[in-house]
């Protein structure tokens, strides 16, 4: 039972390697083979129609995959909106570190983890059990992985993005579906509309605290009191004013509901 569990746990890590490591390929697979194929050492044998990688292949693979690992959590997933929400709405708040920022990571990682958790499971159903049952190959397995992430990142990303990235690339063609557009293309044009949406969204969270801080500083400079910093008064009304409308609550569940899950 314990061979058979290490046996499942080994062959799970080593599908989150290959297609880790293989991800960066998708977009050029000829370039991929020509430089594997021209090293003694990393050869890929292909029998029929099973593929077998060899050890030192799999090992630069696994280490590949280790340093791109961050890259693809922070490129492929909903925490980069997620933090940069979360960043804003502190410095909005004026409470300096607080919540720290490992507080902040924290949030965002689960948050993500419960967003991507349809995509994921999805992934896991499609791709990961059929590998460790053997019953699909390495490059399927990666392929049906990466079409459930490309379906959530098209999904989240804004077509004129898209269209620019298209038009930098050169490709002239109208794609008629998601799995069309090549990663190279989704990419970048996702990471750009992260960025924008997180902004808007940011903007609008910061507005009321903005106005907060506007009224407490015309009141002391009515009162005269220029020595005084409006900072240091308008801190409590901000925290009563999102504390009483369950602030944390209607930040988590907009960003929640801004995001479309791949299906």
């Amino acid at each position: 039972m314990k061979k058979h569990f290490n046996n499942s746990i080994y062959s799970l890590l080593k599908f989150l390697i290959i297609f880790g490591g293989t991800i960066l390929f998708v977009s050029n697979p000829a370039f991929a083979n020509e430089l594997l194929n021209g090293l003694p050492a990393l050869n890929v044998n292909t029998n029929g129609d099973k593929t077998e990688y060899s050890l030192p292949l799999q090992i630069l693979i696994l280490m590949g995959a280790l340093t791109i690992l961050p890259s693809l959590v922070l490129g492929m997933t909903s925490f980069t909106r997620i933090i940069i929400v979360m960043s804003i709405l502190r410095q909005a708040l004026g409470t300096q570190q607080t919540p720290p920022n490992q507080v902040l990571i924290a949030i965002s990682l689960f948050l993500t983890f419960f967003i991507m958790s349809p995509t994921l499971t999805k992934i896991y159903n499609e791709a990961a059990t059929p590998y460790m049952n053997n019953e699909v190959s390495a490059e399927e397995a990666i392929d049906k992985a990466s079409k459930g992430m490309k379906n959530f990142m098209v999904k989240n990303t804004r077509k004129t993005d898209l269209l620019m990235f298209s038009d930098l690339a050169g490709i002239d063609k109208k794609f008629e579906n998601y799995e069309e557009i090549p990663f190279r293309v989704v990419l970048p044009a996702f990471m750009t509309s992260e960025l924008k949406t997180a902004f808007q969204i940011g903007f609008l969270i910061f507005l009321p605290f903005l106005v907060i801080d506007m009224v407490i500083s015309s009141i002391l400079m009515s009162l005269g009191m220029m020595m005084l910093s409006p900072m240091l008064i308008s801190l409590p009304f901000k925290l009563l004013l999102f504390v009483l409308v369950d602030g944390w609550a209607m930040t988590v569940g907009s960003l929640v509901s801004t995001f479309s899950a791949g299906g």
